[in-house]
């Protein structure tokens, strides 16, 4: 079975595309569809809905990070098995990097090298016939991306809905569904975006709330009929992907750590590992039967207290570490440190495997992808490899520490941003997230 697909696209974030995508994916599987979902570009929360929704991973596709032989792989993974297969976009549909044409992390290009049709998600609170003038815009505006139907979000009244849907029709784009206005049917945010899956009470009750609404108000065979076969093209050589940090992984996993990208747990898999899970807010150290532990980002900031008194997994993970690797990214790497400085400006001891320490009382958002050069032999790779990826964070340091620094980055547009993240022995961190490994000579400007 090879899915059928579509992309969900919006002109920006906030405009209900989550909520939608996720009352779609319930209600079709509600329905008995074998129904799959995936991401456009960096995000670890939005997938975690999808697979509670679906029953089954969310891959991310990012078409920046990735190159085109691994995203040909893991769209083919993604449609596998399915039916049908939802990519939801990520910011506005043609919103990305400064890049090549077709690498610059946009769900359209997506749209583009899949041969995906898009439904576009319109917000018109506040609007109602000016809706048309915005879909028309979308509307042949890059070569290979088609709009094929509209989602009206938010709607007032059936006389808001009316004026809108008249005016959108007129312009020859079908409109496949148009939703109320319901505040009940936000979900929870935080700073990094929304609460996680794991955290949200009640979650496949707010999933059987948004089938409800999408068996309501959405043409769902409309929708289904929208989808069309990927086009993806066959890749001509191995995938470039991340290489496994060892044969037997302990990962870190529980509510402070969760930020780890399905593609590498998949691919690490396929290589023949295991991976260990270990919860440090449970007071968990790493198993002794590991070689390498990997301690992901996710949100320590909020846990710090829990973790500074966690003795028995700080005490594991300085012993594992004096003969074995230990890799932080983001909120792993702030746990590496000497100390994290909560919201409120209290300080916590964290594990000192490195010198630095963090603050989230003295906020900085650091937002964007990063092309980085290993100055080391890491977890992530052998010294001099280059490896694609993300930051976002508002932590900063605040103590630098004397450790030498792990990578040198570069913006998406190649702007040095000089070394960051620090080493020590066997241990590793950076703010840094790893999407997938660069294929040898491939320009950095792709």
């Amino acid at each position: 079975m090879t899915a059928r697909g579509l992309i969900i696209g919006a002109p920006r974030s906030g405009s209900g595309k989550t909520t939608l995508t996720l009352a779609m994916l319930a209600a079709f599987r509600r329905r008995g569809v074998a129904i799959r979902a995936a991401k456009s570009g960096p995000d670890y929360i939005d997938p975690a809905f999808h697979a509670a929704a679906t029953g089954a991973p969310s891959l991310n596709l990012d078409s920046w990070a990735m190159a085109p032989a691994q995203l040909a792989q893991l769209a083919g993974a993604a449609a596998r098995d399915a039916e049908l297969l939802i990519i939801e976009s990520s910011m506005g549909l043609f919103d990305g990097a400064e890049a090549a044409p077709g690498r610059q992390g946009a769900g359209a290009d997506l749209a583009a090298g899949l041969g995906l049709p898009v439904l576009l998600t319109l917000d018109v609170s506040g609007q109602s016939q000016t809706a048309a003038a915005v879909a028309r815009g979308f509307v042949g505006h890059a070569p290979g991306v088609e709009i094929a139907g509209v989602l009206l979000n938010r709607l007032a009244s059936e006389r808001h809905k009316t004026g809108a849907a008249s005016a959108i029709t007129q312009i020859g784009l079908p409109v496949l569904g148009s939703v109320p206005r319901d505040e009940r049917l936000a979900l929870p945010e935080r700073h990094l975006g929304l609460v996680q899956a794991s955290e949200h009470h009640a979650l496949q009750d707010m999933l059987e709330r948004l089938a409800d609404v999408a068996e309501a108000h959405i043409d769902l065979d409309a929708v289904a009929a929208l989808a069309r076969p990927l086009a993806a093209p066959q890749p001509t050589g191995p995938a470039p992907v991340l290489a496994p940090p060892g044969q037997r992984i302990a990962l870190a996993r529980d509510a402070a750590f969760s930020f780890i990208y399905p593609h590498h747990l998949q691919d690490w898999r396929r290589a023949g590992c295991e991976i260990d899970v270990f919860a440090p807010l449970a007071d968990e150290p790493p198993p002794e039967s590991c070689d390498v532990c990997w301690l992901p980002g996710g949100y320590p900031e909020l846990h710090a207290g829990a973790i500074a008194a966690a003795t028995r997994f700080g005490e594991g993970l300085r012993r594992f570490a004096t003969t074995r690797p230990v890799h932080g990214e983001c909120g792993g790497y702030m746990v590496l440190g000497e100390r994290l400085e909560d919201a409120q400006g209290v300080s916590h001891a964290m594990t000192g495997l490195l010198g630095h320490s963090t603050s989230f009382a003295k906020r900085k958002l650091n937002l964007g992808y990063r092309h980085a050069v290993l100055l080391a032999d890491s977890p992530i790779g052998a010294r001099g490899t280059t490896v694609r990826g993300h930051e976002f964070h508002y932590a900063r340091i605040i103590e630098a520490g004397r450790d030498a620094p792990l990578v040198a980055l570069r913006d998406a547009q190649g702007r040095d941003l000089g070394t960051a993240g620090g080493r020590r022995g066997h241990v590793t961190g950076a703010f840094f997230h790893a999407i997938a490994t660069q294929p040898d000579g491939e320009s950095q400007h792709a």
